[in-house]
């Protein structure tokens, strides 16, 4: 499955243009007859001159931003108003220590679609459930089997997100879920599948398994890579998900990494182009024609001297693959401004029933 980098060009610009052309005059030692060559040298620095006033126009010309996706209009949610994604389905989720988690529910934030690679954090999940991870540690050694490193080519022609692996590789737990999490390789959801469970088909059981206990009721995993269709779930769901893997620090801090060295593959650079920016830590990219764009993500806030943990779900934007993981990273990211937004004017939040409390009010001491 590919999940394309929307953002090969440096973040806020356009690629820088490759200066291409005939290599410069050579010096002949005959002396040119009459005054062609001051012609052709006038001509040149023309030619020159003006390209130079074409190039100095376009660097001066502003650059336009692109367009923010369309929303909805905003609407009541249990901590304020929040303007939805128009396309796909969407649902995001507040909590705090000592308070009780949110779920804030979007358009069709119960409706099971594909999801793409944002599978691979159950399949993360799951291992570092079943081999749990130090502080630190590279944790027990993977060997890649020969069948698995035979399969790279056919896998690589269809186009599939990959590392490069080799027959008899050795890879440690934590790099293969760098691998896993970062560059989004296809071909180590299924290597640590087959290590974890003996088969794929085992492995997506138990993925199964933890969903269920986490009470991820709209969702069937059918294959630990997100490549198959059949894989379902719901936003909501995800926003579960996203909680449980943040709540893991082993989890937490790979999906915050922006870059890492794994054998064969060499340096691997994480597909969430937000970073680092809004406060954003996480979680998982994903794009299939059959999923569109997809994206969960993770982001701290303040709320009253108080860390926040907001996860945003947003599955199904619209466009070709590169362009619908980009609409896919924009409209998360409008998502978390939003909620952020609700959080920080709680005047706004919707008044509550009678013998209810708001939802940041502390129970009572007795």
């Amino acid at each position: 499955m590919r999940d394309t980098n929307p953002y090969r060009t440096r973040p806020g610009g356009s690629r820088p243009p490759q200066l291409t052309g005939s290599p410069g005059p050579r010096h002949d030692t005959r002396q040119r007859r009459g005054g062609r060559g001051w012609l052709r040298a006038l001509a040149l620095l023309t030619v020159a001159a003006v390209a130079g006033w074409f190039a100095l126009v376009k660097v001066m010309e502003p650059r336009v931003a692109p367009s923010p996706p369309p929303v909805l209009p905003p609407s009541p949610s249990p901590i304020g108003s929040i303007a939805w994604p128009m396309a796909g389905v969407s649902a995001a989720g507040v909590s705090a220590a000592g308070f009780r988690p949110r779920l804030l529910a979007g358009p069709g934030a119960h409706r099971p679609v594909p999801v793409a690679s944002v599978a691979k954090l159950m399949t993360a999940y799951v291992i570092v459930h079943d081999h749990p991870l130090d502080a630190g540690a590279a944790g027990p050694q993977i060997v890649v089997r020969p069948d698995e490193a035979a399969a790279y080519p056919a896998q690589a022609r269809n186009d599939d997100s990959l590392v490069p692996v080799i027959a008899g590789e050795r890879i440690s737990e934590r790099q293969a879920l760098m691998a896993l999490l970062l560059p989004s390789a296809d071909n180590m959801a299924w290597i640590l599948a087959r290590w974890d469970a003996g088969s794929q088909q085992a492995f997506v059981a138990r993925m199964n398994a933890a969903a269920r206990r986490l009470g991820m009721t709209g969702t069937r995993y059918t294959d630990p890579s997100g490549l198959a269709a059949s894989t379902v779930s719901t936003a909501a769901d995800q926003v579960l998900l996203g909680r449980a893997v943040m709540a893991q620090p082993v989890l937490a801090g790979i999906v915050a990494t922006r870059t890492a060295v794994v054998p064969v593959a060499g340096p691997v650079r994480n597909l969430n182009r937000l970073l680092g920016s809004d406060q954003i830590v996480g979680l998982k990219t994903g794009s299939t024609s059959a999923a569109g764009g997809c994206v969960l993500l993770a982001a701290w806030h303040r709320v009253s001297g108080r860390r926040t943990l907001i996860i945003a779900a947003v599955f199904g934007q619209p466009g070709a693959l590169s362009a619908s993981l980009a609409n896919a990273l924009a409209a998360g990211q409008q998502l978390v401004l939003a909620v952020d937004h609700a959080l920080d004017h709680p005047a706004r939040a919707r008044s509550p029933l009678p013998g209810q409390k708001r939802p940041w009010q502390k129970k009572p001491a007795r």
